[in-house]
């Protein structure tokens, strides 16, 4: 049995979806900003790209995350 994808990749595929590009274009934009702290990016994402609270954050906590595993 297939466990159901939790966490800020739940919304990956809705993001996808609804803004027409795919998730690594997104944390290739979120990596490349000057920006460095997790509001300043959600800010940044919804202000300049036009995302939701909601997308901003799972797209900008998955990404920061990955980072810091890296």
């Amino acid at each position: 049995m297939t466990d159901a994808v939790k966490g800020p990749a739940s919304y990956f595929p809705s993001i996808e979806k609804k803004y027409g590009r795919p998730v690594s274009e997104w944390k290739g934009l979120i990596r490349s900003s000057d920006l460095t702290k997790h509001m300043e990016l959600v800010a940044w994402l919804k202000s300049e790209h036009g995302l939701g609270h909601g997308h901003a954050n799972a797209l900008v906590a998955h990404t920061l995350a990955e980072d810091r595993t890296a």
